[in-house]
């Protein structure tokens, strides 16, 4: 078995990557003198992945929530629940399930190993009887109840539904009450096989540990399996957005909103254009740029306001968000802002901030080793090398951020999702 050194001088840090003999891939990411450990196991599976084929077989569509459905299902087996061995051990465990993966995940100071061999047996122990499925039904049924009355979550999944007219990263990761009761032990059996096979799946490892370690785990626990080819299905999505307007009364004292623009989704950002995008996005948005500050003293927005980007299978999208009690007077400047720059162009003052402060800030996550894991996890399940991002960050240039603006934040591609304060 091979074990592959990766370094980064600049950043005097290293990890290593292997692939277990049971097909999985290993990556740990010693941190010297740390006493605390993450460990994340994930698969390449995510609730867009509702249509599929494996090894070249026929379409399987599924439905919405299912991959959720199978997190929570994942933590019960016929000994009990995974939890409590956690309980036992002193870790703290939990799981997530977004558009385009699954994963568990632990940290912990002490214990180790035995917590380790507790996240790779149950999820690898796939239990579901046609009684604990139905059970679960009404508690998930409860989460989807939760998060229709979360104004932050309708605010974005709003945007998603007026940007997006087939993708179904417009559907509530979490599905439907109506969804939830067609899924069955048998349909989730047949998810786990295909998407949990260990070939589409990662563990990453940082902090207090080492890979003889993680390694020795591993060869208790995982068994051999043969690799299979899953293929994810989408419909031709239109450039343009279903609506460029769309609102919603809440119980707020003050109105949210979301700003969406639709990238091309077509394909992955590489590490040169992330970087690109994320300086961009900084320096445009940022609380030390011009807009927020002007936006802020007009009293448009507060501290709430904020920016991420977002892409996996088919889509991308860069969203801007906050309170405002004038969302489509601060979603016009916005707009117009862009359009500013785009045809003016930016100082290279403004451009030299970002840059340091998106590395800045990526220099010192190095020192969390929960934001490793995660940032391990997205480069073992679609590409890319860790160290390569901060590469690009310190190497980016004035040109090629003009270069990357000049591809992102269409205006005429955009959507503002507002929720306001139901009305007396």
């Amino acid at each position: 078995m091979k074990i592959e050194e990766i370094v980064s001088p600049a950043l005097s840090e290293k990890y290593y990557k292997t692939t277990h003999k049971s097909g999985l891939d290993i990556y740990v990411f010693p941190k010297e003198g740390y006493r605390s450990t993450y460990a994340i196991f994930g698969t390449k599976y995510g609730s867009v992945n509702r249509c599929f084929s494996v090894d070249g077989g026929e379409k399987v569509t599924v439905p919405d929530g299912i991959a959720h459905y199978l997190e929570h299902k994942l933590f019960e087996s016929e000994d009990g629940d995974a939890f409590a061995r956690y309980a036992k051990t002193g870790a703290n465990a939990n799981a997530y399930t977004s558009f385009s993966k699954t994963c568990y995940l632990f940290s912990c100071s002490d214990n180790f190993e035995d917590s380790l061999r507790i996240l790779l047996d149950f999820v690898t122990s796939p239990y579901f009887t046609p009684q604990t499925v139905q059970k679960e039904q009404g508690i998930i049924g409860q989460e989807i109840k939760m998060y229709d009355d979360s104004p932050d979550w309708r605010v974005m999944f709003n945007m998603l539904e007026a940007m997006y007219e087939k993708h179904p990263v417009k559907i509530d990761i979490a599905g439907t009450v109506e969804s939830i009761s067609h899924i069955t032990a048998d349909l989730l059996y047949q998810c786990y096989n295909t998407f949990y096979n260990l070939s589409n799946m990662a563990l990453c490892v940082a902090g207090n540990a080492d890979m003889e370690t993680v390694l020795k785990i591993a060869d208790e626990v995982l068994k051999e399996q043969k690799p299979k080819k899953v293929e994810s299905f989408f419909e031709p999505e239109s450039e343009g957005v279903s609506k460029d307007y769309v609102e919603q009364e809440f119980p707020v004292a003050v109105p949210l909103f979301n700003l969406g623009f639709k990238e091309n989704g077509s394909k992955k950002l590489s590490d040169e254009e992330a970087a690109l995008n994320e300086i961009v996005m900084t320096m445009l948005f940022s609380s030390t740029g011009k807009l927020y500050t002007r936006l802020l003293d007009a009293g448009l927005i507060n501290s709430s306001f904020c920016y991420e980007f977002s892409e996996g299978p088919g889509y991308a999208v860069s969203i801007l968000s906050g309170e405002s009690r004038e969302p489509e007077k601060v979603a016009k400047m916005i707009k117009d802002y862009i359009e500013k720059v785009k045809r003016d162009g930016f100082e290279e003052e403004d451009f030299e901030i970002a840059k340091k402060t998106v590395y800045g800030d990526l220099i010192g996550s190095f020192n969390s080793p929960s934001f490793i894991g995660n940032a391990l996890m997205d480069c073992a399940l679609f590409g890319g090398n860790l160290f390569n991002y901060a590469n690009a960050v310190a190497n980016a240039d004035m040109d090629g951020a003009k270069k990357r603006l000049d591809n992102m934040l269409m205006t005429d591609r955009s959507v503002l999702s507002v929720i306001v304060p139901q009305k007396q």
